[in-house]
């Protein structure tokens, strides 16, 4: 890939032009320096907006990846791994709750499904 427009560097690592300017402003991403009036973004650009995706799609916040860039530089694998395991063990939390909200979601399903006077249980449930 030579050097491209926002709107093709974005287009490129399958974003928006707002999503490349946000990560700029949250200091995810450098801003190029203006070249006859154009910003230019280069493999590198794209290899990095691609490593913030990847990791948002891994469940980083993007403070956290900050972080990861950050440790990117260093090649610190411990800090790197704490915050895997911080992000680890956020997400099996989410899940024990998920699995907890399908478990009585279900249950209220089958309550309702068996009964055809008074309130549905699931809207009762929710008042």
């Amino acid at each position: 890939m030579t050097e491209t427009t926002i709107a093709g560097f974005a287009r490129e690592a399958g974003v928006g032009v707002e999503t490349v300017r946000y990560y700029q402003r949250r200091g995810l991403l450098p801003t190029p320096r203006k070249s006859g009036g154009i910003r230019r973004y280069g493999e590198e650009d794209v290899r990095r907006l691609r490593f913030i995706r990847m990791a948002q799609g891994a469940g980083f916040t993007l403070e956290e990846i900050g972080e990861l860039l950050a440790l990117h530089a260093t090649n610190d694998r411990r800090s790197v791994r704490a915050l895997a395991s911080e992000r680890i063990a956020a997400l099996d939390a989410r899940i024990a709750q998920m699995k907890a909200a399908r478990d009585v979601l279900t249950r209220l399903a089958r309550q309702c499904a068996a009964g055809t006077r008074g309130p549905c249980p699931i809207l009762a449930a929710f008042e």
